[in-house]
């Protein structure tokens, strides 16, 4: 067996590897996650749009629509169906990111990945913690958004890198606990981190997005999608910008911006997998320098049994944990 390459560039071409070498099914499991966001979203904004174009009329037809009470329920319950897609889909994708670190060792062994609802029903037996450390995260978010904190929280986002495979590894762990070993981990590898983060962010931020993009801007699809948002987007008062000393975009070049960012956050987001794998590989390869308590016990069953103990006493069907585990070894 040819010994791994255990540098930030070596791990980082292990991880595009594994990645593309599942492309297909990758795909197909993040369909729903990704574009259920967007379709949620579009399903909101199409509802409000004809609603709020044919509101004079159905007022004029039921006098009770004619209070203000009354069109603020109307318009929440029209939004819900949208709003109901867009929250599943975005919870399965917060899930997705435990998820596909939990597939990463029958995919390092194999090169292949199995059983993706196997894998997801790990991560959701431990909602509860789970929502915890997306809690964490949302709150640091929140900081990072502050000028002041933009240094310090660019240092902190490389030592905290870690923190969702620390979860899926060591279930044991609390969502603060979580943070800890990752910051210690990172712990003298800050500039190989940095050089991991700076090579994903450039592959999956950036230059695949562009690439695409570009694909798109050369091949006319994004003037031919445009053409369906610039009846929303002739709704907003884009001239009055000028009052606050900013030129006024025309309605096409809103409409195209918006076209772009869409198509750049499906790709992020469809690249997720191959982030979660390069971040596994490299918790493995920093977690090995730590001594541990040796156990026969795989990951996967560790990681079933912490979650019986503390989260529920309804076990998990074992069949469900064997093929999450154990089914590379019929390959």
């Amino acid at each position: 067996m040819a010994k791994r390459n255990n540098t930030p560039l070596g791990i980082f071409t292990e991880a595009i590897g594994l990645y593309f070498s599942n492309f297909d099914k990758f795909i197909k499991y993040m369909t729903f996650p990704v574009l259920g966001q967007i379709g949620g979203l579009l399903l909101v904004f199409l509802i409000t749009y004809f609603y709020t174009q044919n509101l004079p009329p159905l007022i004029e037809k039921f006098s009770a629509l004619d209070n203000f009470n009354v069109l603020i329920l109307l318009s929440i319950l029209i939004t819900l169906p949208g709003l109901a897609i867009f929250c599943k889909s975005f919870w399965e994708y917060l899930v997705a990111y435990g998820a596909v670190n939990s597939m990463y060792e029958n995919m390092q062994k194999s090169g292949r990945v199995y059983d993706f609802d196997a894998h997801t029903e790990l991560i959701k037996r431990r909602a509860i913690p789970f929502i915890g450390l997306w809690f964490l995260f949302g709150i640091f978010s929140a900081i990072a958004l502050c000028p002041l904190f933009w240094v310090i929280c660019g240092i902190l986002a490389v030592y905290f890198v870690l923190t969702f495979q620390v979860f899926t590894f060591e279930p044991e762990l609390s969502p603060v606990g979580c943070v800890k070993k990752s910051l210690t981990l990172v712990k003298g590898h800050f500039s190989s981190t940095f050089m991991l983060m700076a090579l994903a962010g450039a592959l999956t931020y950036i230059l695949i997005p562009q690439i695409v993009i570009k694909i798109f801007d050369l091949s006319g699809i994004s003037e031919f999608l445009s053409k369906g948002i610039l009846p929303f987007v002739n709704l907003m008062p884009l001239p009055e910008l000028e009052q606050f000393g900013l030129k006024s975009p025309t309605a096409y070049d809103v409409a195209i911006f918006t076209i772009q960012t869409f198509v750049a956050q499906i790709l992020i987001q469809y690249t997720l997998p191959l982030r979660s794998i390069l971040w596994s590989l490299w918790y493995k390869n920093l977690n090995s320098g730590i001594s541990k308590t040796s156990s026969s016990k795989r990951p996967s069953e560790r990681l079933m049994e912490k979650s019986h103990k503390k989260y529920g006493k309804k076990k998990l069907d074992r069949n469900i944990l064997k093929r999450a585990s154990e089914k590379d070894e019929e390959i």
